[in-house]
């Protein structure tokens, strides 16, 4: 049984999930997401922009078939895309994501960012200086019609993602059905520690992404001046003392701070790794001496939409 935390709507969030984020090319999809259910992951996170969504329906719809989950066993968490936020366009961006999974409703929805993009082309529409098209839509205006696909039985519930403090300020003040998750860039050397402590006092939980950093990736709207965090000394230190791998010092390091991580990988034997944190605890000491990496060295800054006017890493957190 996955050990699970209480929204604030009292639905039961299980404390790490399935990234599937790049998480194989065309085709491997639909296996590492049958693969991690069939090892005991019951949480997993997509999105629309992804473009991977059938795959991931595919393999939970082969599981029910094959008796190992049912639906209710699973919680499937997907996101609101840009070119969806005029109000008109939400309902459309969810059913898209329902159909192209194969489920009736989510478990959670997240507007995946604060910011809208021009509607009905391409999912990352630019203009000739390949600059990023924006719309002018309030993610407030988005918002109303999130809390709508909640009492129409579309999702149950809903969150942000990439929304910084100010701007879950803003949703709180106007929310009748308030967001349950803020999803992040969450990780020893970007510990998010003010963006927990805020939502906490909320009642809010803290999804972390990218909890390993971005081993490998060589995209161009991340930092690559950061040290590789899995390789870090300190880290290494625990982890033999522990006899764990430095991913799972990790993972637990988050889930002790109340965070819910959802790394990714392709790798069978990785999946599994990631998922075997439940039978060791790090001490107090372990977590400060962890607490001290941070030297709040966000690695996805997502430069590329720094024009955007609701771009959200310009304030403090």
């Amino acid at each position: 049984m996955i050990l699970t935390v209480k929204l604030n709507d009292n639905l039961d969030f299980p404390i790490i999930g399935l990234g599937t984020y790049n998480a194989g090319k065309e085709g491997e999809v639909e296996e590492v997401v049958k693969h991690a259910i069939d090892i005991g992951y019951r949480h997993i996170d997509g999105a629309l922009v992804y473009e991977n969504e059938k795959e991931v329906g595919a393999a939970i719809k082969a599981k029910i078939a094959e008796g190992v989950i049912m639906r209710d066993d699973i919680f499937v968490t997907s996101k609101l895309w840009n070119t969806y936020h005029k109000p008109e366009l939400v309902m459309q961006g969810i059913k898209k994501t329902l159909s192209d999974l194969g489920l009736e409703y989510l478990d959670l929805y997240l507007v995946h960012w604060p910011f809208a993009f021009q509607e009905g082309g391409s999912l990352m529409p630019k203009d000739e200086n390949d600059k990023f098209i924006p719309s002018d839509v309030d993610y407030l205006d988005t918002w109303k019609v999130m809390e709508e696909c909640v009492k129409l039985g579309l999702t149950k519930s809903v969150g942000l993602s990439n929304f910084n403090s100010e701007q879950i300020q803003r949703v709180l003040d106007v929310a009748t059905i308030k967001p349950v998750v803020n999803q992040v860039e969450c990780h020893p050397y970007f510990n998010q520690s003010k963006m927990i402590a805020f939502c906490k006092e909320r009642g809010i939980v803290v999804t972390a992404y990218a909890p390993f950093g971005r081993p490998g990736s060589t995209v161009n709207y991340i930092r690559h001046d950061v040290a590789p965090l899995l390789q870090d000394t300190k880290l290494q230190e625990i982890a033999t003392k522990r006899d764990k791998t430095v991913a799972q010092v990790i993972l637990r390091y988050l889930i002790q701070h109340g965070v819910v991580p959802i790394p990714k990988s392709s790798n069978k034997s990785r999946l599994q790794e990631n998922f075997d944190v439940f039978n060791f605890e790090l001490t107090p000491v372990e977590i400060s001496s962890i607490d001290a990496l941070n030297s709040d060295s966000r690695i996805f800054t997502y430069s590329l939409f720094a024009d955007l006017k609701d771009y959200p890493f310009n304030t403090e957190f």
